[in-house]
């Protein structure tokens, strides 16, 4: 008797729970069984895979080898039954796609917006969260795509570039600068109260380096895990921010001003796992976001 794909499953289960019951309990079966079934493949490998000694299930030299070669043969099988179940035509399929969270203040909208009055038949999930987990999701075959910041990236990730993002300090138009032209100097921004972006935003830190190179402090009036908080609160008080300036092209209640010395520009850019098989659906929406952003009259990418 041979290995069947639910071994594998099984195996991973385990690895990625470091435990037996954790991992019945994710896979709805009883740990007798999943134990059972470990064993199997460990007689037929005619080697241990498992560490069961410690308070945590681990792998063994042998299983850290094995898995290996095993989540990537799942992630083929995976991708064989998407490009199996593609539809070329596009009506019908999916699409996985993640960006970082500034990303749904001005671009996630209008682009899932036009994609779905071209592709209603294309079920779209979308996900918010930081630039390290989209590049891992996407090793891992848990993303079609990612739109995040050309930077270092994961051994395995490809890179298309779109765009170069600016920022700007972003004010509600009740603010006192929001009829100003001309560049801020941003040692105007000495002491001055500013709501920003938490420390766990690539932004937040990108503007916190910007600051101390320019020996500046502002007071942090503010913190906020959203864009929309933010955006909300400047909006309603004499609070200031600093943002992507396309967040105020669509919004007519808030204002770009432009800071001298400028902030360094980004590179927004899309994200795939090199190699892998790319559905039509994906194939789609790069199309389509390509077309948008020249459109939209943004900064090609150098």
């Amino acid at each position: 008797m041979g290995f069947e794909l639910r071994h594998l499953r099984y195996l991973l289960a385990v690895a990625e729970q470091g435990s037996f019951t954790r991992a019945a309990e994710v896979l709805h079966i009883s740990q007798p069984t999943l134990s059972q079934q470990i064993r199997q493949m460990e007689r037929l490998m005619g080697t241990q895979l498992l560490d069961r000694t410690g308070r945590a299930v681990r792998l063994t030299d042998a299983g850290e080898t094995y898995i290996h070669y095993a989540r990537r043969a799942l992630q083929e099988l995976a991708a064989a039954e998407r490009a199996v179940h593609d539809v070329a035509d596009l009506s019908r399929g999916s699409l996985r796609l993640a960006v970082t969270p500034t990303f749904t203040a001005y671009l996630i909208g209008p682009l899932t917006g036009q994609f779905h009055v071209r592709h209603p038949g294309i079920t779209l999930s979308i996900r918010e969260m930081t630039q390290d987990r989209i590049e891992s999701a996407l090793l891992a075959d848990d993303l079609d795509l990612g739109i995040a910041f050309r930077g270092a990236h994961l051994p395995g990730i490809t890179t298309d570039d779109l765009f170069t993002e600016a920022l700007s300090l972003v004010v509600g138009t009740h603010h006192p600068y929001a009829d100003r032209t001309d560049p801020l100097p941003v040692r105007e921004l000495e002491d001055r109260p500013l709501a920003v972006l938490s420390s766990d935003f690539a932004t937040r830190r990108h503007i916190d380096t910007y600051f101390d190179q320019h020996r500046t402090t502002p007071r942090i009036a503010m913190e906020a895990n959203s864009v929309n908080a933010v955006t909300e609160m400047i909006q309603r008080t004499p609070l200031a921010s600093v943002l992507p300036e396309a967040i105020t092209r669509d919004h007519p209640h808030l204002r770009a001003i432009p800071l001298d010395p400028p902030l360094p520009e980004r590179t927004v850019t899309l994200l795939c796992r090199s190699g892998s098989y790319q559905s039509a659906a994906a194939r789609a929406f790069t199309h389509l976001t390509r077309q948008w952003v020249a459109s939209s009259g943004y900064s090609s990418s150098p």
